[in-house]
């Protein structure tokens, strides 16, 4: 797999001509690259030390709004600057963009040069080093579904998001005959991202008609979350080059299934797996148990981390393989925690509670949070679930809407003591903003409902 490039290898593509611009970003909260183009020879001279940009970008809602009600930053504090720093490591060419590059920043505070506490990379990196401490590394993977259209992004928009067409007309879920009518798009997906240093596996149909999957190989935490966001911004980006639209809504039509982003995870020390446990009759080490009882019980507290909006929630229902219940089970879909790779040592935790739409920073520093506080406190974990997890009444509920998800994060003083007040309080707030929009609006449900009959 090609690596990312050196700053010195920058400095040379810069040179021959062969790279002429520079993607300098960060990842805002719901898990967007935002940032600035510079031209590569400014760059490479001086602006690779630091630039700035508005600190409502770490602010803001999804359409770029700036609601009130942050700590951070407001109206009233006049919406300053944050510096931008840019982490050297992450530099990496863009190879469906003409003569690109790219890098990721840390979001730093204008007059301290501290880390702003509520930038996703910060708290994922918070969350990497209190594991660290206790001797452990982090390994992750994440599932990227989304789903292709056959028309534009433009064209979608401009029809009102009505009558949307999927780029197929029947699931294809391991389907090689069907996805062989969208490698115009998905090969350049793999390609492309793979040229970027990104160690892609494979991409695959999806149980739906149009409905797609790509698979990143498992890496340290902190790349996993990267690459995750660098592969969704070249998913869409690739998508539109070729016509057509991407989604990474959750549920965009209510008799389609939805789209997911389960997380595979399990903890390393020097370079062993410490999840294995070959004289356990599943292969589960008791650090492995006690981290997942951690992630078991504390999902309801962080179920916002893993599904942030409305729409997230129209996701989980019986019979869709999305999860309703807070449960583990052993190579089985239905629970909201499946054990992999049981009895081998491949065994890891696959939480497949998240949507498509979650910011990955946020959903792995969450868990990683739960877990750590599972391993701290050698918490116990039940038997493994068996048979259909929708029919089992004993089991826990994960939050069933973003209004409850919202409660439980506010409330949650397992998230206050491992991410801060500061920071629980500060995506608190995005939640409440999120419910205060959806309910100053009028769907079409309700008037196409009640229009006449009402």
């Amino acid at each position: 797999m090609p690596a990312p490039m050196s700053f010195k290898e920058l400095k040379a593509a810069v040179k021959d001509g062969s790279i002429d611009t520079v993607l300098v970003c960060l990842v805002d909260m719901q898990g967007r690259l935002m940032g600035k183009r510079f031209h590569a020879v400014n760059f490479v001279e001086t602006s690779f030390e630091e630039t700035h940009c508005c600190n409502y970008l770490l602010a803001t809602d999804l359409e770029m709004a700036t609601p009130e009600g942050f700590a951070a930053t407001s109206w009233r504090a006049g919406y300053g600057d944050y510096v931008m720093k840019p982490d050297l490591d992450t530099i990496r060419p863009v190879p469906w963009l003409e003569g690109t590059a790219m890098v990721l920043c840390d979001v730093l505070d204008h007059h301290h040069h501290k880390p702003v506490p509520h930038s996703p990379r910060a708290i994922l990196k918070k969350q990497i080093e209190r594991l660290s401490a206790l001797g452990f590394d982090a390994m992750m993977a994440t599932e990227l579904e989304f789903f292709l259209f056959a028309d534009s992004l433009d064209a979608i928009r401009e029809g009102g998001f009505r009558d949307l067409k999927p780029i197929s007309g029947y699931n294809e879920d391991y389907h090689i005959f069907q996805t062989t009518k969208e490698e115009h798009v998905m090969r350049p997906i793999r390609n492309h991202l793979y040229a970027a240093g990104l160690p892609i596996e494979n991409s695959k149909g999806e149980a739906e008609a149009g409905q797609e999957e790509l698979n990143i190989r498992y890496s340290p935490a902190l790349d996993c979350a990267d690459y995750h966001t660098i592969a969704k911004h070249a998913v869409k980006e690739i998508a539109w080059q070729q016509g057509h639209a991407a989604t990474f809504l959750p549920k965009w039509h209510h008799d389609r299934v939805g789209s997911s982003s389960h997380v595979h995870q399990s903890l390393w020390q020097d370079g062993k797996a410490m999840f294995v446990d070959k004289s356990d009759e599943l292969g589960m080490s008791d650090l492995m148990k006690h981290y997942m009882a951690g992630l078991i019980a504390y999902a309801p507290d962080y179920t916002y981390f893993l599904a942030p909006y409305v729409n997230s929630y129209k996701r989980f229902a019986k019979g869709t393989f999305a999860p309703t219940k807070t449960v583990w089970s052993v190579d089985n879909r239905t629970a909201g925690f499946r054990l992999c790779g049981a009895g081998t040592k491949g065994v890891r935790i696959e939480c497949r509670i998240g949507g498509s739409d979650l910011n990955p920073y946020l959903a792995q520093a969450a868990m990683l949070a739960a877990g750590i506080k599972g391993i701290e406190e050698k918490m116990p974990l039940a038997s493994p679930t068996r048979g259909d997890v929708y029919e089992d009444a004993k089991a826990g509920d994960i939050p069933q809407s973003l209004r409850a998800a919202h409660e439980n994060l506010k409330g949650s003083s397992f998230l206050r003591a491992a991410m801060g007040d500061g920071v629980v309080d500060h995506y608190a707030r995005a939640a409440e903003w999120e419910l205060e929009e959806f309910d100053r609006v009028v769907t079409d449900w309700e008037i196409a409902r009640g229009f006449e009959r009402a």
